[in-house]
């Protein structure tokens, strides 16, 4: 059931349809996504890793505004992740972060803190509030230009950086395009061959069971990959402030090094 569940929620399709999707997936929920898709059932395949942990996603810029940080702290439930014990140790964290400057998730959890290191002290807080607690992601990025945007209290993080000095209000600009359209890649030569390859399946047959010719498929699926690309790749996405525009449009000779896109 709580499979079905997931699924329904990941495709919107009903009960006895999801339920036959899994036992023909041998209960793999991404399989049954496909099949469901396949069969035209599930109007849009949703991301199955959507996060439904409450928390708060931390950003900060260093002073020198070349290296950008961002964390996800999470709990249970909101209202401890209102909490000012749990804001608290947040803001701690991240004054660690800025600086020690760790290069990944077991570095930060490595730092010494008060009572031990971060990962013991959490546990402590934990203990002490009564609900578990844990620091679940990390990035650092670096550029000449960085921009950090906090979405809707703090449940959606994203950094931007750019090869270009003083291009910050572009880069907040990205980010906040980065926060409303969720691109997946930067362009179109990151998406992975797997990915490329189960969209063109699903296509497919989404067009044979729509009767079209042999001949006509291949035309139709070079259509249906441009428009696939202009949703998971950053660049090829309409610009939020101009849809006649994409945002590869607005970037002229400067080049977006990187993004993170953190929600809770």
């Amino acid at each position: 059931m709580e499979l079905i569940k997931q699924l329904r929620e990941m495709t919107g399709a009903g009960i006895v349809d999801c339920k036959k999707a899994l036992v023909e997936a041998n209960n793999d929920l991404q399989k049954a996504v496909d099949i469901l898709r396949k069969k035209g059932i599930s109007k849009a395949a949703k991301r199955g890793d959507r996060e439904t942990t409450e928390g708060l996603v931390k950003l900060a810029i260093n002073p020198a505004g070349d290296e950008a940080y961002a964390f996800t702290l999470t709990s249970e439930t909101d209202f401890v992740s209102r909490n000012d014990k749990f804001q608290a140790f947040a803001d701690e964290v991240m004054a660690l972060v800025l600086s020690e400057r760790p290069a990944d998730l077991d570095s930060l959890l490595s730092l010494p803190m008060s009572q031990g290191s971060v990962q013991e002290s959490l546990a402590s807080l934990s203990g002490t509030i009564g609900e578990k607690m844990d620091i679940t992601r990390y990035a650092i990025i670096k550029g000449a230009s960085l921009a950090a945007y906090s979405h809707l209290g703090g449940k959606l993080g994203v950094l931007v950086a750019l090869d270009k000095a003083d291009k910050h209000d572009l880069a907040m600009d990205l980010a906040m395009q980065v926060a409303a359209a969720n691109p997946k890649y930067l362009e179109s030569s990151e998406v992975e061959q797997a990915d490329m390859d189960r969209e063109k399946d699903i296509y497919r047959e989404q067009l044979l069971k729509e009767g079209k010719p042999e001949a006509m498929i291949e035309k139709i699926l070079e259509g249906k990959m441009a428009k696939y690309y202009s949703e998971v790749c950053l660049v090829e996405q309409e610009y939020i402030k101009d849809d006649k525009k994409k945002v590869k449009d607005m970037l002229g000779d400067t080049k977006i090094l990187t993004f993170v896109r953190f929600s809770l």
